[in-house]
């Protein structure tokens, strides 16, 4: 076990007690957090005019840039968390794989995996230990940026196994993924061998980060939902598993209360999938702290298959941030009241917040959400 240093965030009081960090550990705090994802980016105009002189990738692996991007949604809409600006092709290009973000597509890789030799290539070439060498700039963003946000905390990110896996054997993103599931199937050992590399570089990235001052972190599997249930527990979650071993493996203790020092803690993980209200006890096996829930599936609902045991992260509809007022702001309640039933509820969307969001809605959201 490592433990962060006397100076993180989580250890010298700063975040440990923040209202995200308190509900991640099942602690019901005075008023739920909010954050969105994807709140780092895509809808605010200050990003916009970062991105008129920078490649998406570029500003990802710029130290100055990825911090400042990271905080502008927290200065703007004041919600409890940042989450760290990057893709999660980046431990990808960071440690050497061809890979460019192609507008109004997504990552475009020169060459696909689809084979066991492919695999050992990849496996060979680009490995965890050259990712760990070329991470200083992520660090260093990490660093700049909790140096400013004071007691509200950042969240680590990283894309799951699956996600990573699927992008690399169609070479692109996909409908149905079925050339990855293909391979899954096919040759379940060069599958597994996949998995097992991208578990690595992405358990690297989300170390990295919380080494250098995250308090929390995300993993986000943005394709789980294609696959079955039985699929998704043989051949996907052991490796998502992996990759937050990483983080189980490292602890904190709470700063001194009364002369006695607070149990030991893990720093907290969230999990969450999109299209997988099929695979909610699964993707709960893999070991989390919190479970990301999308719009798709009430979250009482969740916390009712769950046995209320988990905290829930959701699960706006992205839809009502386009409609009138009034429908917006029912929607957020019952969101709210489906949430109470979980042992704690983190406000977010139950997906990435849209590019022609306007950004005055998601600060009425923080506004009204602390208000209740």
């Amino acid at each position: 076990m490592n433990f962060l240093p006397a100076s993180h965030p989580l250890v010298d009081g700063r975040t440990s007690d923040a209202t995200l960090i308190r509900a991640l550990r099942g602690d019901r705090p005075e008023r739920v957090p909010v954050w969105f994802m994807r709140q780092a980016g895509r809808s605010l105009p200050e990003y916009r005019s970062i991105r008129a002189d920078h490649r998406m990738l570029d500003a990802c692996v710029n130290p100055d840039l990825a911090s400042e991007i990271t905080l502008q949604p927290v200065r703007r809409h004041g919600v409890d968390a940042a989450v760290f600006f990057s893709d999660i092709v980046v431990p990808l290009m960071l440690a050497g794989v061809d890979v460019d973000l192609v507008a109004g597509r997504g990552p475009v890789f020169a060459q696909p995996v689809r084979s066991a030799a492919d695999v050992a290539r990849c496996r060979a070439e680009f490995t965890a230990d050259r990712l760990r060498e070329a991470l200083e700039p992520v660090r260093e963003a990490v660093r700049l940026t909790v140096a400013q946000l004071g007691g509200t905390p950042l969240i680590g990110f990283a894309g799951a196994p699956f996600t990573l896996a699927a992008y690399l054997v169609e070479g692109g993103p996909s409908r149905d993924h079925l050339r990855a599931r293909t391979l899954m199937h096919a040759d379940p050992a060069a599958w597994r061998e996949l998995l097992d590399w991208a578990a690595e570089l992405s358990g690297a990235f989300l170390e990295a980060q919380v080494e250098a001052g995250a308090s929390a972190v995300q993993l986000f599997d943005s394709w789980a939902g294609s696959l079955s249930a039985a699929d998704y527990r043989e051949h996907v979650a052991p490796a998502s598993r992996r990759t937050l071993d990483a983080v189980r493996g490292i602890a904190y203790r709470h700063p001194l209360r009364d002369g006695y020092a607070v149990q030991q803690e893990t720093v907290p993980m969230i999990h969450f999938a999109v299209g997988s209200g099929h695979l909610l006890e699964e993707l709960a096996e893999v070991g989390v702290s919190a479970l990301g829930v999308d719009w798709r599936t009430p979250l009482d609902d969740a916390s009712r298959r769950l046995g209320d045991a988990l905290p829930l992260q959701g699960n706006l509809d992205p839809a009502f941030l386009g409609a009138p007022a009034a429908q917006l702001e029912a929607h957020l309640d019952e969101v709210l009241r489906r949430g109470s039933r979980a042992p704690a509820h983190i406000l977010n969307l139950g997906h990435g917040v849209p590019p022609e969001t306007d950004p005055a809605v998601l600060t009425r959201i923080v506004e009204l959400a602390h208000a209740r």
